[in-house]
Formats: C-alpha cells, sequence, structure tokens
C-alpha cells in the first residue's frame, strides 16, 4: 500500500486505496458494492451557513448510477435568499472525492458533499462553494500560485455541572482532565472528522470556562492543517455538522457564537492562510517574512473592514470584537502578536535542532520547516459563511498583487507593540478600525464591492444579498447602546446561540 494512505482514517481512502482526489463514480459504486452500503446522502450548504442533507436509498446498481451521475433536483429558494420562488429548481451533483462513512447513521450510509447547478446545467453563479472556486482561479491567474488555507475552530460545549474538580474561571487554556470535562468529547470528534476526510492538526481546550445556573460551559478548539482554500471550507463545514450530532447523541449543547456571555471570552473562527508554488511554500524568503507574503497582508489590511461582511455576519460578532478579549479591533499586523488584526504566528525558524535537544539520542533531522509558516486572520467567528469568508480572503490576497503600493501598505500598517497598552495610544490612534456593527460592515463592503466582484469572483447579487442582510439588524449603536446592560446583552446572545 501507498505508505502516503497507510495511516489515513477515511475508510474510503483505506478501502479503495487511493487518495480521494483520485475517487471515480466506478471506485464509489464499487465501495458501495462491496461495503453493503444501503443508504446515499448528499450534503450541500445553503445561505443559513448549515449542512442540508437529501436521503437516498439504493434500489439497484442502475438507480445509484443515474444519480451520481445526474445528481438531483432541490428548491433553490428555500435554501438561498436570492433564489426567486418562480426559477427555484436547481440541480445538486455529488463530488466523489468528498465520499465518506456517515458516523452517525443507523443503516450504513456514504455521505457526499455536493456542487450547485443551474437550469442550464452550469455552475450556480452565486452559490458559495463556487464563489470560492472562482477565487482560487482568480488568485492562481493573478498571481501564478496556489491559496491554500485553515481553520481554528473554537466552540463551547455546555453540560450539567458535577461539581467535582472545578476548572479555574478563564483559564483553560490546554487544559487537562479532570479540570477540562469534555476532553474525550473532543477526540471522538476529531476521530470522526478525521474518518470525514478532514485534515486535522490538533485540539485542545481553550482558555473560556465557566459555571451559571449549574451549567458548565467549556471552551475548545480542532484546529487544521493547510491545504487547498476549496478543500479548508469543506472540512469545517463536515467539522461543524459532526460536533453538533454527536454533541445531540452525548446530551450537550454546542455553540459556536462569538458571545457566548458578558465579560467571557468569545469563540473565534480564525482562517491561517498559506501561498505555495509548485508546492513549495512562498511565505518566507531567506527565513524571513517574503514579499509575497507582505503583499497578501497588505490586500487584507486594505479589504479587512468588508472582510467582516462575510466573517462577523451577526450583531453579537461586533460584541467580540473589543479590547481585552484575544480579539481585533484595529487594522493592523505584526509578528506573534495577539493584538493585531493579522499575526504573524511562530514559524519555526530557530537555529537549534530542538528535536535533539530535547531528546539527546536523535541525530539532527534537518527537517524543512519552512512548509509551517502561515499567517493568520483573527476577525471571523462561527457565525461566518465559511464558503464567503474564504473567497473573500482570497480576493483580499489576490488584491494585494494588484496594488502598486503593497509592500508600503504593508510597512505602514505593522505593528510589535501591544496596541491596547497606555503607552502606545498614539498608535493606536494612527490605525483605522474595524467596523462596530453589521450597519458599518454593510457600507464597507458596499465601498469596496467592485473588488470583491472583480474577474468575476462574487456576483452582484450575492453582495447585494449580504448587505441587504446586514442592513436588516439596524444595529448601528447597537453596541454602545446596551453596553451596560447585561440582561439584553444575554438576551441578544440567547436569539444567535446557535449561528453559523
Amino acid at each position: 500500500m501507498n505508505r502516503e494512505l497507510a495511516l489515513n482514517p477515511n475508510k474510503v481512502v483505506a478501502f479503495l486505496g487511493k487518495p480521494n482526489k483520485e475517487f471515480t463514480k466506478a471506485d464509489i459504486i464499487n465501495y458501495i458494492e462491496q461495503n453493503g452500503i444501503q443508504m446515499v446522502n448528499f450534503m450541500y450548504p445553503a445561505g443559513d451557513g448549515r449542512l442540508k442533507t437529501l436521503n437516498f436509498v439504493i434500489n439497484n446498481v442502475a438507480y445509484l448510477d443515474a444519480i451520481l451521475t445526474c445528481g438531483e433536483r432541490v428548491d433553490g429558494s428555500s435554501l438561498f435568499p436570492f433564489i426567486e420562488a418562480g426559477s427555484s429548481d436547481l440541480y445538486v451533483l455529488p463530488r466523489f472525492s468528498t465520499a465518506f462513512l456517515d458516523p452517525f447513521a443507523q443503516l450504513p450510509t456514504l455521505s457526499m458533499l455536493c456542487s450547485y447547478f443551474n437550469k442550464d446545467g452550469e455552475p450556480l453563479e452565486s452559490s458559495p462553494g463556487n464563489t470560492l472556486r472562482k477565487a482560487c482561479r482568480a488568485f492562481r491567474g493573478v498571481t501564478g500560485m496556489e491559496f491554500q488555507a485553515m481553520g481554528e475552530l473554537e466552540y463551547y460545549v455546555i453540560a450539567p455541572d458535577e461539581g467535582v474538580f472545578p476548572a479555574t474561571d478563564q483559564k483553560g487554556y490546554h487544559e487537562s482532565a479532570p479540570y477540562a470535562k469534555f476532553n474525550a468529547f473532543r477526540t471522538q470528534c476529531m476521530a470522526y472528522i478525521a474518518q470525514a476526510g478532514g485534515q486535522i492538526k490538533y485540539g485542545h481546550s481553550e482558555v473560556g470556562n465557566f459555571t451559571i445556573d449549574g451549567l458548565i460551559y467549556e471552551q475548545n478548539e480542532i484546529e487544521f492543517l493547510p491545504v487547498a482554500a476549496t478543500d479548508a471550507a469543506d472540512q469545517l463545514m463536515i467539522a461543524k455538522w459532526i460536533i453538533r450530532n454527536l454533541a445531540y447523541k452525548y446530551g450537550y449543547d454546542i455553540t459556536f457564537a462569538p458571545k457566548i456571555t458578558a465579560g467571557k471570552a468569545g469563540s473565534g473562527l480564525h482562517i491561517h492562510m498559506r501561498i505555495t508554488k509548485d508546492g513549495v511554500n512562498q511565505m518566507l524568503d531567506g527565513g524571513v517574512l517574503s514579499a509575497t507574503a507582505r503583499k497578501a497582508i497588505a490586500g487584507m489590511m486594505t479589504l479587512a473592514p468588508s472582510i467582516t461582511a462575510f466573517g462577523n455576519t451577526n450583531p453579537t460578532s461586533y460584541f467580540r470584537l473589543v479590547p481585552h478579549q484575544e480579539a481585533p479591533t484595529n487594522i493592523c499586523w505584526g509578528d506573534r502578536n495577539r493584538s493585531v488584526l493579522v499575526r504573524v504566528p511562530l514559524g519555526w525558524a530557530a537555529k537549534s535542532d530542538m528535536c535533539c535537544l530535547a531528546n539527546p539520542l536523535e541525530a539532527p533531522s534537518h527537517y524543512d520547516t519552512t512548509q509551517k509558516q502561515t499567517v493568520e486572520m483573527r476577525s471571523p467567528d462561527g457565525s461566518a459563511d465559511i464558503y464567503q469568508l474564504i473567497a473573500g480572503l482570497a480576493v483580499a490576497c489576490r488584491y494585494g498583487f494588484e496594488l502598486e503600493n503593497a509592500l508600503e501598505i504593508a510597512e505602514k500598517t505593522y505593528v510589535n507593540v501591544n496596541i491596547h497598552q497606555k503607552e502606545n495610544a498614539d498608535r493606536l490612534k494612527s490605525l483605522d478600525s474595524l467596523p462596530d456593527s453589521c450597519a458599518a460592515s454593510a457600507e464597507r463592503l458596499a465601498a469596496q464591492r467592485e473588488i470583491f466582484e472583480k474577474h468575476n469572483v462574487f456576483s452582484p447579487a450575492m453582495i447585494d444579498g449580504v448587505i441587504k442582510r446586514l442592513k436588516s439588524y439596524n444595529d448601528t449603536t447597537l453596541r454602545a447602546d446596551i453596553a451596560d446592560d447585561q440582561q439584553k446583552m444575554l438576551s441578544l446572545v440567547h436569539q444567535y446561540f446557535h449561528c453559523g
């Protein structure tokens, strides 16, 4: 067997003995026939950011071949707000590379993600997935390079407090059992996500933990590895679906909400990015951040206010984007600095062989760590439309290569201090701020929409829909209006508790 596949937890990959990108229709039929699969599920993201499911009972090979080849009709007007009832029929076609065995189904079930097509058999212009594919194609066309991404998926687990081994309030970072109560749940989630094709880096408990009204709230995080941006979005969607389903099975409640309660850490959806050419990471040059990386950062600095329209999509998002909550407020970037919007995380640039130092019996490894370097956008949260968000980031990074003064912008927006400390007040004042509401985010998107629509990436209808939805919240002064009213804050949190 291919050594690269030997440890692959996806049962379809293991059975077929080939990477998922090489799956064909014949492979899918073969797997179904040989493994007693009784049902097939088509899954696809809708306008509310959640995966929808269509179930098929396999009657015979001819029927199986038909649904895999032709897909099925769905009501687009019930899935997306921008589609009118009078012309609502869409097709959904499975993407064989996404096939995985459903870990929750009572009957043996194979699930696949789908793409949308219109009545003429063309990719649906305004579908989130197609928008991301167009964004990656435009990035490749302008730069000659590939755009990769990965997510840090943060969430809270909520369950009755047993009253033993209490965790320290807001000190849950990387806590171990028994003080962390849901490590076993998280690791089971990780196993299921990996079986569904998710490329996981690691998981751990996060900062947030507290007890209210007999319930324990514990924050966790699952972080992924950099992959093609389209794959990154698919993996995050499936991961959220798995976490919710397993929580339901365990009797837990789950939220990805950006604001959980007053005074406690909210949950983000940090997105890391990497630019590659011929499989080689282009983010470093001679051990330091490359001009390629700084141009991409300049693009993000320029479009950051409007990216919130895709990554921070309900009013509670803007109660997270406040100082001293490990969330950004101003448009700047820096190295290893968690007060900035775009962070350049520690990138294994140390000159020593740390493995040898930790393990004296080991010979020098000479391991190429340059592949590890990414940059991290810290503003998005769990309310994000994942496909639109990563598409927006791809647009921003591409735009950095279209700006003549990109390197100058990168230099002007770089900070190497904590901007929220008193002694750095002047530097803070010099920086542009992120929007403070959905309404403000909509205004910034309207001002910059032409950049997102360039190269036919975001359709005008999609941009119109995003702006309309954000304005509908009428939250221009909401953050200031209820800043000191905890009850109104909690009511708002409850309203958007299950977002994204």
